[in-house]
């Protein structure tokens, strides 16, 4: 017998237009849609007249229902997985699913579709070309700080989800750790009625959302600039090397071999030599 397929169906995030006709298609073919809340998706699905079986699948029964849900993969049946808003496995349950079908050989299908992040990172004006989704920061004020601290220096676009309980406390410690300078957007309730794109440094925004409630209220996106690189600085460790070649080879001669290990500028390196020799 066939093994079956198991479907990762994009939903979507707000406005319900959103959705593709293949994902309409396969929510009306397959046996089953997993769905994170059918509370939820249940509205939504009799909205677009589909009548197909609904299961609960999220983070608190995900390994529960893993066996059985892969004995009936197993056996020939069709599973739709789908998340309340956007593409499945993004800050969302799905994860074990998708894994466990790999690891069993099952077919797994993505049906792409609306994903939050990539909405608002095509509208917020920040860089592109590499950018690092973090998902949602961390709940408590210091390990939020200690995370952001961490990517401080990224040179990428920095991505994150948020709540509203707490969008005001993490875009304050953004501000503290990134610099109140340092650009960034606030992408509110995409595709949705009250849809809002704030694009600001992280200091105005956090009093442009002080200000306004109404800006403290629905789902977030949160976009930061990544650091801009210091042509000029020198890596700890290319100094490092600098000043042992200085230690037995001309300023020259020491800042052309430390070029040729390293990968850094001869002109700079040579400056950053005779600095070191006039500190001696």
């Amino acid at each position: 017998m066939d093994k079956g397929c198991l479907y990762v169906v994009a939903m979507p995030i707000g406005n319900r237009d959103d959705i593709t006709e293949r994902a309409k298609q396969i929510l009306a073919s397959v046996d089953v849609i997993a769905a994170e809340d059918t509370r939820h998706s249940r509205p939504l699905l009799q909205f677009l007249g589909i009548d197909t079986p609904l299961l609960a699948l999220h983070e608190h029964n995900e390994q529960k229902r893993m066996g059985s849900l892969i004995e009936q993969l197993t056996a020939g049946g069709t599973i739709a997985l789908i998340s309340d808003a956007g593409t499945p496995l993004i800050s969302d349950p799905g994860f074990p699913l998708v894994r466990a079908c790999q690891q069993a050989d099952i077919r797994v299908v993505p049906i792409p579709g609306p994903s939050a992040l990539v909405c608002a990172l095509s509208a917020a004006g920040l860089p592109t070309d590499r950018f690092l989704f973090e998902g949602f920061p961390a709940r408590t004020g210091a390990a939020r700080r200690e995370q952001f601290t961490r990517l401080k220096d990224a040179e990428m676009t920095l991505i994150f989800y948020e709540s509203s309980h707490r969008i005001s406390d993490c875009l304050t410690d953004m501000a503290q750790v990134f610099g109140e300078e340092r650009p960034a957007v606030v992408a509110r309730e995409l595709t949705k009625l009250h849809e809002t794109i704030l694009s600001y440094p992280l200091g105005q925004l956090v009093e442009v959302l002080s200000k306004d409630p109404h800006q403290q209220k629905g789902e977030f996106v949160v976009l930061v600039a990544g650091a801009v690189r210091n042509e000029d600085a020198i890596e700890p460790e290319t100094q490092r090397i600098l000043s042992l070649l200085l230690e037995e080879l001309p300023t020259k001669q020491a800042a052309v071999l430390a070029s040729r290990i390293t990968g850094a500028k001869k002109n700079r390196l040579y400056q950053v030599a005779l600095e070191l020799a006039e500190k001696e």
